[in-house]
C-alpha cells in the first residue's frame, strides 16, 4: 500500500466526519431559527386575536347600550302616546261641551 493511498483514505474519512458534523450543526442551527420565526409568527396571530376580541367587546357594549337607549325611547313613546290619548279626551270633552 502506498502512502499516498492511505493520505487520500484518511484525508477522505475526515471529509465525510466533518462534512457530517457540519451538516448535523447546520440543520440544528436552522431548526432553532425555524422555531424562532414560528414563535414570532404565533405571537402575531395571538396579538391580532387579543385586538379582535377587544374589538368584539366594544361592539357587544355599544350594541347593549343601544339597546338600553332603544328600550327607553319606546318606554317614552308609550307614555307620549298615553298623554295624547288623554288630551285627546279632554279636547273631545270640551268640544262637546260647547
Amino acid at each position: 500500500m502506498d502512502i499516498f493511498t492511505v493520505v487520500a483514505s484518511v484525508i477522505g474519512f475526515i471529509g465525510t466526519v466533518c462534512a457530517i458534523v457540519f451538516g448535523y450543526i447546520a440543520f440544528s442551527r436552522n431548526k432553532k431559527r425555524d422555531e424562532c420565526s414560528e414563535a414570532k409568527q404565533d405571537g402575531v396571530v395571538l396579538t391580532e386575536l387579543g385586538y379582535i376580541k377587544s374589538g368584539v367587546d366594544d361592539i357587544k357594549r355599544k350594541q347593549d347600550k343601544q339597546e338600553q337607549q332603544h328600550i327607553e325611547v319606546v318606554t317614552r313613546l308609550s307614555a307620549v302616546e298615553e298623554s295624547t290619548k288623554q288630551a285627546h279626551h279632554r279636547i273631545d270633552e270640551l268640544k262637546s261641551k260647547n
